[in-house]
């Protein structure tokens, strides 16, 4: 895992009392703080794309989208003071009511779709110990892995034997559909005005 650390060791209720005070975004894992990197342009865009087009198609429907401002919290052991993660997902769907882990209303408990839109310094952390920590959430059906360098979406899709299926789209003319709360992600709406070398560009319209 490549993070940012500070030098700070802590429970969770205090990394919730730091954090609700810090004027930068911290991460949690295992009792140590990580503080976040800053987005770039690319990331920034590609998020806020992600953003208004579920927005738009969940408008009228029991799901919402949220903001990388929301955290989401999981845990794998009983012991759970030190053992566990607080996380800042680049984009993040909830359908039904949310639940919150306390009166603060900040961290999410139910998940649904979670998406990460992949940067060179967390790439292995996303694709690894994060995910692995995100689908210990049994809300959680989708998780998906947006490349910044190249059009390329994986999806990872929760099945009822708790295996996740595997897919990838990497056409500006494909889509991602979540079955799950009924939207589509259009490849070319989610990289809109993102600009990529033209020899890694493919015309090949793939579906998932």
């Amino acid at each position: 895992m490549s993070l940012p650390q500070t030098h700070l060791s802590c429970t969770a209720d205090e990394y919730l009392c730091y954090e609700r005070e810090a004027t930068e975004r911290h991460e949690w894992l295992d009792g140590m703080i990580y503080t976040m990197a800053g987005e770039g342009l690319e990331h920034s865009l590609i998020s806020a794309n992600i953003i208004a087009t579920l927005g738009s198609q969940l408008k009228g429907k029991p799901c919402a989208v949220f903001s990388p401002n929301m955290k989401v919290y999981t845990r794998l052991a009983t012991d759970t003071t030190r053992r566990g993660l607080f996380a800042y997902p680049d984009v993040m769907v909830v359908c039904g009511q949310p639940m919150f882990h306390d009166t603060h209303r900040d961290v999410i408990m139910n998940p649904q779709v979670i998406i990460e839109v992949l940067s060179p310094s967390t790439e292995r952390y996303d694709r690894g110990e994060k995910f692995a920590r995100y689908r210990q959430r049994t809300s959680l059906t989708d998780y998906l892995l947006v490349s910044q360098s190249q059009p390329s979406i994986e999806h990872f899709t929760r099945q009822p034997n708790d295996h996740w299926d595997y897919s990838c789209v990497s056409s500006l003319a494909g889509r991602i559909t979540l079955v799950t709360i009924a939207c589509q992600l259009h490849l070319v709406d989610v990289y809109d005005r993102i600009v990529f070398p033209q020899d890694i560009v493919s015309d090949d319209p793939l579906e998932g």
